[in-house]
C-alpha cells in the first residue's frame, strides 16, 4: 500500500451549516475514482457490493425507508436521486446526525463527495475533534478504492488489515492528515494535534 498516495487522494475539510435545529458542524471528504458515475453509484448503494467494501446493510432501501448497517449505524433514507445524490440520517448510540453523498463526473473518472453533518455539541468533539469521524470515513473511501480496483475485500479481512502494522501506519497518517483541516477551521494548532493524537490512539488500540 502506498500510504502517502492514499492520503493525498482524498480532500478533507470542515465547515458549519445552518439547520432547522441550529448551527451544525460538518466533516467532508472528496475522492475521484477511475470509474464512471453509474458504477460508483452501484458500489455505494447496491447491498451486495456494499458488503464487500463497507458493511452488510439491511432494511427498506428506498426514500422514507429504514436501513441498518451490521454493527454500526442505521437510519432513514431521506432523499435519493440516482445516480447522483443520496441523503440519510445516521443514528448510532442514541445520537442522530446526517450523511450526504454526491456523485459527478470528474475528468476520466467519477468524484464522490461525502458530507457528515452533526450537532455542534456532539459529545466526542471536545476530546477527539473531527478526526474521530473523519478516520472512519477515510477507511471507507480506501476500501471503496480497493473494491473498484479488484472487486473488493470482505469486511472481515479489512478489519484484520486495520490491525496490521500497515493498517496502524495508515490510521496514524490519516489521523495526522486531519490536523491541517482542523487548524484551517479555526482550532488552536496545539489543541488540534492533541485531539488527533487521542483519536489515533483510540483507533489503533493505544488508548
Amino acid at each position: 500500500m502506498d500510504i502517502r498516495r492514499e492520503i493525498d487522494a482524498t480532500h478533507r475539510r470542515l465547515g458549519m451549516r445552518e439547520r432547522e435545529t441550529g448551527t451544525a458542524r460538518l466533516v467532508a471528504l472528496s475522492r475521484t475514482y477511475p470509474t464512471d458515475v453509474e458504477d460508483l453509484w452501484a458500489a455505494c448503494t447496491d447491498p451486495a457490493r456494499l458488503a464487500r467494501w463497507f458493511l452488510p446493510v439491511h432494511g427498506d432501501l428506498r426514500v422514507g425507508g429504514r436501513y441498518q448497517l451490521e454493527g454500526q449505524a442505521g437510519g432513514t433514507i431521506t432523499a435519493c436521486e440516482a445516480p447522483h445524490a443520496l441523503d440519510a440520517t445516521w443514528e448510532y448510540g442514541g445520537d442522530v446526525s446526517w450523511i450526504e453523498l454526491r456523485l459527478r463526473p470528474d475528468g476520466d473518472g467519477a468524484r464522490l463527495d461525502l458530507t457528515h453533518v452533526f450537532h455542534p455539541d456532539d459529545e466526542h468533539w471536545p476530546r477527539y475533534g473531527p478526526a474521530a469521524t473523519g478516520i472512519g470515513w477515510d477507511l471507507g473511501l480506501v476500501g471503496l478504492a480497493w473494491h473498484l480496483d479488484d472487486g473488493g475485500t470482505p469486511h472481515g479481512e479489512s478489519e484484520e488489515w486495520a490491525a496490521s502494522p500497515e493498517g496502524v501506519a495508515f490510521l496514524t497518517a490519516v489521523g495526522e492528515a486531519w490536523v491541517p483541516a482542523t487548524i484551517d477551521a479555526g482550532l488552536d494548532p496545539d489543541d488540534a494535534k492533541a485531539r488527533t493524537e487521542r483519536t489515533i490512539a483510540f483507533f489503533t488500540g493505544a488508548e
